[in-house]
């Protein structure tokens, strides 16, 4: 004997028998309770009446929940074993489908619960006319009705989570379609897929990634701020697994890529994430373009361990161009900085004064206060540099001044060994 039969045996037989009765009779007029219960749940929650589907499966919802209860009442099933009728659980389907919350779902069934006390167990007495076997009657059948309630809203409230997980998975699968289809280059119908993606594909587009070392970073958080920045408040942000991020703005001007609106968005984010900046270009083209050189810089970023938290593209589009294959690189600066191609406190003395000088297009002044010493001191590093390198530094100046870059940018990436000085 199950713990509803055991309970209902401990009855003293003239209320258990009133009891099954009064259920039997509760369900010979269960599709009039029905209605009136949705007409009750209509008054408090609007949204059941949304449209007529939802409409439909709110009564059906009703029937099927009073039916299911009092028939048990009636012979004598314990709530524990109670499951969530199909229309109920269908019910719950449409609500998540519909964007409504799991709290105005779950208020269906408080509603409901409040309409069984309120409008059927006060009318207990015109099917029991003994007052205190009636008591006891509603006093059972409010137990049951508070245990059958609580059962059945952790299904279907399990069941709407789990309906909302599959919208919001299919949604996901849809927006990385979208995605990598434009990353591609394929054709790809625009106007679908801005409405996949939330996110307009005409104008400039500026693709961005972040990236950190942790695992409990906000990166989602991340790439709103960057798009905040960029006056872009809901950027378009797919995650790339649990530490990168990759993420679009949309705007009707090319957004300030200044060292000064760098330093401005720098300073908005945390420390343990770096981001790199694709160039703004327009249109579907520009999506691609801007994300692809964000993902280059990335590379380089973390290839040459950047201290710098934000890093737009222009600034290393030179060095990513020519270190692509790494070992053609450094073949390259080996072969027109000579033995400056080498670590060592001198050798990068030398090579920051000769790209000082390049910078300045010749000028030692300006390249001493820019390094911070004195101009002979920079003179002198010139000279010893022209030595390692075994040519004058007005020979194939262009050449030069690329090598230096890529060794300022990484440095022992692309360098030989320390040489033993005397």
């Amino acid at each position: 004997m199950d713990a509803r039969a055991a309970e209902s045996a401990g009855l003293p037989e003239p209320v258990l028998s009133e009891l099954r009765r009064t259920a039997a009779g509760l369900l010979a007029d269960v599709s009039s309770y029905a209605d009136d219960m949705l007409e009750h749940i209509l008054d408090r929650i609007p949204e059941a009446g949304a449209d007529d589907d939802l409409r439909g499966l709110t009564l059906g919802s009703c029937s099927s929940n009073l039916e299911a209860a009092l028939s048990m009442i009636r012979h004598g099933i314990d709530a524990s074993a109670a499951t969530a009728p199909v229309t109920a659980l269908e019910h719950a389907r449409a609500m998540a489908a519909r964007g409504y919350s799991v709290d105005v779902m779950l208020r269906f069934y408080r509603i409901g619960h409040a309409y069984f006390t309120e409008r059927i167990l006060t009318g207990v007495t015109s099917f029991v006319p003994d007052p205190a076997v009636a008591l006891a009657v509603v006093a059972d059948l409010q137990r049951f009705a508070f245990a059958y309630t609580d059962r059945i809203s952790s299904e279907v409230a399990s069941e709407y989570v789990a309906e909302l997980d599959r919208i919001q998975n299919r949604a996901r699968a849809a927006r990385t379609d979208a995605v990598r289809a434009l990353i591609a280059g394929d054709r790809t119908d625009l106007g679908q897929a801005e409405r996949v993606l939330s996110h307009r594909l005409t104008g400039w587009q500026t693709g961005f990634v972040c990236w950190t070392e942790r695992d409990d970073t906000d990166l989602a958080r991340v790439g709103a701020t960057v798009g905040a920045h960029f006056g872009a408040p809901h950027p378009l942000l797919v995650p790339d697994g649990v530490q990168a991020l990759w993420g679009w703005v949309s705007t009707t001007q090319a957004p300030d890529l200044s060292r000064e609106g760098v330093a401005r968005l720098a300073d908005r984010l945390p420390p343990t994430v770096r981001v790199c900046i694709g160039t703004p270009a327009q249109g579907p083209g520009g999506f691609r373009d801007s994300h692809a050189q964000a993902l280059r810089g990335q590379r380089i970023a973390e290839l040459a361990d950047l201290a710098a938290p934000v890093t737009p593209y222009a600034e290393i589009a030179l060095v990513d161009t020519m270190s692509g294959d790494l070992d053609l690189a450094r073949g390259f600066v080996a072969s027109e900085l000579g033995a400056l191609a080498a670590q060592g406190r001198r050798e990068e003395e030398e090579r920051r004064a000769v790209l000082a000088v390049l910078d300045a297009q010749g000028g030692l002044a300006a390249a001493a206060e820019a390094l911070g010493v004195h101009r002979n001191t920079v003179l002198q590093r010139l000279r010893r540099a022209e030595e390692r390198r075994g040519r004058p530094a007005t020979e194939r100046v262009a050449e030069l001044h690329a090598a230096l870059a890529m060794v300022e940018m990484l440095g022992p990436v692309v360098l030989g060994p320390a040489p033993a000085h005397p």
